[in-house]
């Protein structure tokens, strides 16, 4: 095909999008190593002393749980992977009675049951049996017991399909916090105040760990050595994160594709932050700059579709990505082939080094993501081009692709060695909690960047084409999709609880944490990544720049 002259559109959109937040600060970040070897040889040492202690024979079943939930909240539990999961299994398996003994309160019961649940392990929701009345309702007398209906409103997340008693329990207790919260005293305040904007299990692991180390240290009963254990092991994740964003936001100035291409969204650091919030421990750090880079690069060639890019011009680039020669980027219009060439590069170094593992084959998945992705796009960007409004169900099946889910998750997989040809086959065949992920970030998407897409002039397909075909409005549309991303969080929820029928608790937990980052990024009908302002920004803070004192 002959290259096309860039005058031959009819129609360019145009999007200004702001710019980004963030400059040069991380790639002038300098670690201090003797801070690093210094922190690091406390932690070991604390880690000795919190395995004798959750390995401790004699210590009671509630004591050993609590211990477990507040290892998780304070971040650290990763250390002891092995020993939480064999005393859960161990606790799973006494099938206790929670009925009959006096001192398993409701805050206890429902902290036991989240973690069960979190943890693979198919507990019963009639553990709440004492709590419920003739009726079935949950009593009004557990309204004064503040502690325990925060536990009980966190045990609500873990919910999978046709549980009443819990769908009844987030009506319930989202009631009752509301009306007592004025009246608690912190720590117990800020924890419910946060809870009702943040629910646990809805929430970015390292975020929700960050929140509560600073809760915890009111505690009056807190154990100081895991508050200073916590405190240490942050910072020196910290200080690992932040050479992985110096790397890649090296990597990314120097690729200089946002000069070349003024029209994209320049988002290096909040993809960054996206490739964190997936996994954070430090086993994982070639994943997440693979990752991060990967996000950011499909960033770019969305808003060449969606922002930019002409029907002619995009038919042209769409098939050249299908074809993946550099051989195609003469026929591609002078501005697409900086990019084009920044994609098939991506993938060069990322080849080599998985080829000395013998896992050549995980980029394959990654680029035939790529590949489907560029198909979506360019079938969206005719619907924007032409004004042509879908059907809903023929937006949701391409939109499920544009999500960019679809190509993340592979990505993901790429960097992980432990994942294997196996692993990236069972996500080809679209398991039910892949395609949750991609439900979830397909719908809150949309209904968090409909505002911005319509005062720039765009058609929001999404919610447009629902309210169309339904006679709905804009309102009605959103509360539909909220819907079916919550039935999409049962679905997550089930999967995670088959663990022995398929997969590892950790590869699914990857997938997970994509839903986490992604409902904190749309939530409250916002677009956190087009405008990273108000909503990431503070995050990324948190977690990259600002440390505790020790």
């Amino acid at each position: 095909m002959a290259a096309l002259n860039s005058n031959s559109f009819y129609h360019r959109p145009e999007s200004k999008f702001p710019p980004s937040l963030w400059g040069d600060h991380f790639i002038n970040h300098i670690s201090d190593s003797k801070v690093v070897e210094k922190y690091s040889k406390t932690v070991e040492v604390m880690k000795s002393e919190v395995r004798n202690l959750l390995t401790a024979p004699q210590t009671k079943m509630i004591d050993t749980m609590h211990l477990i939930d507040t290892l998780e909240r304070l971040g650290i539990s990763y250390h002891f992977e092995d020993e939480i999961e064999d005393k859960l299994q161990h606790f799973f398996n006494l099938n206790t009675n929670y009925h009959e003994d006096e001192s398993y309160d409701l805050y206890t019961v429902a902290l036991h049951f989240r973690l069960f649940r979190q943890h693979g392990h198919p507990i019963s929701n009639e553990i709440f049996g004492k709590w419920r009345d003739v009726n079935g309702d949950f009593k009004e007398s557990i309204k004064s017991d503040a502690k325990g209906m925060l536990s009980l409103y966190e045990a609500f997340y873990v919910r999978t399909h046709g549980e009443t008693i819990l769908d009844e329990a987030l009506a319930f207790t989202t009631a009752a916090l509301k009306s007592i919260v004025p009246n608690l005293e912190s720590p117990l305040k800020k924890q419910v105040e946060h809870a009702l904007v943040q629910p646990l299990h809805l929430g970015v692991p390292r975020l929700e760990a960050r929140s509560y180390i600073e809760v915890y240290e009111e505690e009056e009963h807190k154990n100081e050595a895991l508050i200073k254990f916590a405190k240490l092991d942050y910072n020196l994740l910290q200080i690992l994160h932040r050479e992985e964003l110096q790397q890649v936001s090296r990597w990314w100035k120097e690729l200089g594709l946002m000069s070349k291409l003024p029209y994209a969204r320049d988002r290096m650091v909040e993809c960054y932050f996206w490739a964190l919030s997936v996994h954070h421990e430090p086993q994982y750090s070639r994943a997440r700059t693979m990752l991060a880079k990967s996000i950011v690069i499909s960033s770019v060639i969305d808003d060449t579709y969606d922002a930019y890019g002409t029907i002619e011009e995009l038919e042209v680039f769409t098939e050249a990505i299908q074809r993946w020669d550099d051989g195609e980027i003469s026929q591609l219009p002078e501005y697409m082939r900086p990019l084009y060439k920044a994609i098939l590069e991506l993938y060069i170094p990322f080849d080599e080094e998985l080829a000395k593992e013998g896992r050549s084959y995980a980029s394959h998945y990654a680029i035939e993501g790529v590949k489907e992705l560029a198909r979506g796009y360019f079938e969206e960007a005719k619907w924007f081009l032409e004004g042509n409004l879908p059907s809903f169900e023929e937006y949701l099946k391409i939109g499920l692709i544009t999500s960019t889910y679809g190509y993340a998750i592979p990505s993901l997989f790429m960097g992980i060695g432990s994942i294997g040809k196996e692993d990236f086959e069972w996500l080809s065949e679209k398991p039910k909690i892949y395609v949750a992920t991609l439900i979830k970030g397909r719908l809150l998407d949309d209904i968090g960047s409909y505002e911005f897409e319509t005062k720039r002039g765009q058609l929001a397909i999404g919610v447009e084409s629902y309210m169309k075909e339904n006679g709905v409005t804009k309102e009605e549309a959103m509360a539909k999709f909220m819907e079916l991303c919550t039935n999409a969080w049962r679905d997550s929820n089930e999967e995670m609880l088959r663990l022995s029928c398929y997969k590892s608790r950790d590869l699914l937990t990857h997938i997970l944490n994509f839903d986490r980052v992604t409902y904190i990024t749309y939530k409250d009908k916002e677009d956190g990544y087009t405008q990273p302002e108000k909503v990431l920004k503070p995050l990324i803070l948190a977690l990259l720049v600002d440390a505790f004192e020790v």
